[in-house]
């Protein structure tokens, strides 16, 4: 049996042996039709009746489908959980003309594409307030709908916290040429330093600049906390939400969408942005350089909101439902669920 055989063959066991059984559970891998265009949904849990919990994920264009297995198996004994792969990522690239689709990548019809997708679960699901989760770039179009939308959700869980894309950049930017330096890595500083003015002295990134810089983020250990690598594809090449046409788009859709959106997104910041009319959580790791915690922080404080909580993920970086799976388990159920519940019923702003 060749390698992809075999993993594929690996992949249909996984499939099998987290299969849920009832009358009442839901296992759902479609398309359905988003912003014009067919995009990739996937929707899991034990019982439907449970809070739906939508999944944001990062990027632009790096979908966590594909590697949910991982972690999601849990959460899905108390919500039913829908991972999307956006407009230009993974399942929906594939689907799609690639160059039909590319004009169409604009924040505001990502944005508008969520917003189709939210109106369709909650009625789809008879659910008047839903569970929105959105991790990294996937937490800038989470944080735009719960400041358009509050009524459509119990809580907003913000996961590495897009605050200011320019301070981050920045500050994260400094921490990798301050690594570097401490280790005398000299390939590494290099390569850093020949990026300054890091961002541009327009506020502007380059996307060539960002691959360097995040390629000694990562081997820094601002992605994953003490790792150089992640083993991400090896996971995508095992997913059981995968075919072949999905894993095979995996990687060029991340470029592809990266390098349209980037450039869009690089002067985003929500520094004015001070109330969110439903609660809101952060999940956010100590370590994080791709994402600023001290950003995230400063934001959290001046924030009002009928409810709010900061989490703090002291063994984790970027990724923390893949770094600490445990804990994110825990908070789901000690501080998002009894939101979920009560449709996030206390609206006393504070």
């Amino acid at each position: 049996m060749d390698e992809s055989k075999a993993l594929r063959s690996a992949a249909r066991i996984l499939d099998e042996a987290r299969e849920r059984p009832g009358p009442r559970s839901v296992e759902v891998s479609e398309f359905i039709p988003l912003g014009g265009i067919q995009q990739a949904i996937s929707i899991r849990g034990r019982d439907r009746d449970n809070p739906v919990l939508l999944f944001l994920h990062g990027g632009p264009g790096f979908p966590t489908m594909p590697v949910s297995y991982t972690f999601q198996a849990p959460w899905e004994e108390f919500f039913t959980v829908v991972q999307w792969d956006q407009r230009g990522s993974g399942r929906t690239y594939a689907a799609n003309d690639p160059e039909k689709v590319g004009p169409t990548l604009t924040l505001e019809r990502m944005v508008a594409d969520a917003e189709e997708l939210v109106t369709h679960l909650r009625e789809r699901f008879g659910q008047q307030r839903i569970v929105l989760m959105g991790h990294s770039w996937g937490s800038y179009l989470g944080l735009e709908l719960a400041r358009r939308h509050p009524d459509w959700f119990s809580v907003y869980v913000g996961v590495g916290q897009a605050v200011d894309v320019f301070r981050n950049e920045r500050q994260g930017y400094e921490a990798i040429l301050a690594a570097a330096r401490r280790a005398g890595n000299a390939e590494a500083v290099r390569e850093l330093e020949a990026l300054a003015p890091y961002p541009e002295a327009d506020g502007t990134i380059p996307v060539q600049k960002i691959y360097v810089q995040r390629k000694w983020l990562t081997h820094f250990g601002g992605y994953l906390h003490g790792r150089t690598e992640d083993h991400y594809w090896g996971l995508v090449q095992l997913s059981p939400d995968y075919t072949p046409e999905g894993i095979d788009a995996f990687g060029p859709a991340i470029s592809y969408s990266f390098e349209r959106l980037w450039p869009q997104f690089d002067t985003v910041s929500f520094l004015d942005v001070t109330e969110v009319g439903c609660p809101v959580i952060l999940f956010q790791g100590t370590h994080d350089i791709t994402v600023s915690g001290s950003l995230a922080s400063e934001w959290y404080e001046r924030l009002r909101a009928p409810e709010k909580k900061l989490v703090w993920f002291e063994h984790s970086a970027h990724m923390v439902p893949m770094e600490e799976p445990g804990k994110v388990f825990q908070h789901l159920l000690q501080d998002v669920l009894p939101l979920a519940r009560t449709g996030g019923a206390s609206h006393a702003s504070r």
